[in-house]
């Protein structure tokens, strides 16, 4: 299922990817990284959780607190990667607005980094955030834009709005100064049309009740909502024709059926019959899910906003598959 194609100019260059824990938002992340990247583009794929799972998914080493390249997308383009140490942004902070140098250095050697990225939570957020808007507008000496997009594996759907919106509490907390002006930058480009957050779900209740609560979240404070994604679609074996007609089919056809098909028959030393419970039982199952799945899309079809779906890769996700992803998402206009 898709919106429609989306030209390349009209896709925010800040795509905020978040979801459920298990629903494969840094998958999508990466995926999306990499369409964006196609046609000669370059994008920087931010990750702020310190799970290093970029670095799994693109079977590389851990990354540093460096923008690396790790990828490169059909038709030229580069995908970089960043894991924020906020610890390390921090120092940059520091040194960006008050110029302490060594002294910065001997901080962190103090402990007093990790002190205060650890006693407060808050400023950890105004880190992360910060370093991914630099990297949206930083621009290289010829006034081009370093990256063309920058893609975040942002936190979970819980934690994203508070997550997001950390600078305007910090703003107005510091009413001057420094600090106020740069949660201020941080915040023009997060509310701006250069943002996007999607949220990633899967065809279950819990994750896309999740996803509803996320995205009503956002829009109450003000966040620019992109699309959801549904992760992990398992193929449709049945249709709605199919799965009357396995409701309504008497045992006795089913037997029938596989025995003129030679299965169960005295030549393979079995008996059609006892096969036939077992395939209606595996029937009445898929035509449960069928419907539930069904029922979540109806959900996700009253948000009012554009609907994608993945494929659950039947050999799992590696890096291969993480190119297929990304190639449907350019197919969906996701890009």
């Amino acid at each position: 299922m898709s919106a429609g194609l989306v030209s390349l100019e009209d896709v925010s260059r800040l795509q905020v990817v978040s979801g459920k824990g298990g629903t494969g938002k840094t998958t999508v992340a990466a995926a999306l990284a990499l369409a964006l990247a196609t046609e000669g583009k370059r994008t920087l794929l931010v990750e702020v959780e310190g799970r290093q799972g970029i670095a799994q998914l693109f079977e590389t080493e851990a990354l540093p607190y460096e923008e690396r390249k790790i990828a490169v997308a059909p038709g030229g383009g580069e995908v970089y990667a960043l894991a924020i140490d906020p610890e390390l942004a921090l120092l940059d902070y520091l040194q960006m607005f008050y110029k302490l140098g060594g002294a910065g250095r001997a901080l962190k050697k103090l402990g007093a980094i990790d002190f205060a990225t650890t006693i407060a939570p808050g400023l950890r957020d105004v880190l992360l955030t910060g370093k991914a808007c630099e990297a949206v507008r930083r621009k290289d000496r010829s006034g081009r834009f370093a990256y063309d997009h920058v893609v975040m594996d942002a936190p979970p759907t819980g934690r994203i709005t508070r997550f997001l919106n950390v600078n305007d509490e910090v703003a107005g907390l510091a009413k001057i100064g420094p600090i106020h002006n740069q949660a201020q930058a941080v915040m023009r480009v997060l509310k701006s049309s250069e943002t996007e957050v999607h949220l990633v779900t899967l065809l279950e209740e819990m994750p896309v009740q999740e996803t509803a609560d996320g995205i009503a979240e956002l829009r109450a404070a003000r966040l620019p909502v992109g699309r959801v994604i549904v992760n992990m679609v398992r193929p449709e074996v049945l249709d709605a024709a199919d799965l009357e007609l396995v409701r309504t089919v008497e045992r006795s056809s089913v037997a029938q059926a596989l025995s003129a098909a030679g299965l169960g028959g005295a030549r393979r030393g079995g008996n059609a019959e006892k096969l036939v419970d077992p395939l209606l039982v595996q029937a009445a199952e898929y035509a449960e899910r069928y419907t539930l799945e069904q029922e979540q899309r109806a959900v996700l079809g009253e948000l009012g906003l554009p609907l994608h779906e993945l494929p659950l890769l039947a050999e799992g996700m590696d890096l291969a598959g993480l190119y297929e992803l990304a190639t449907e998402l350019r197919k969906q206009g996701l890009s």
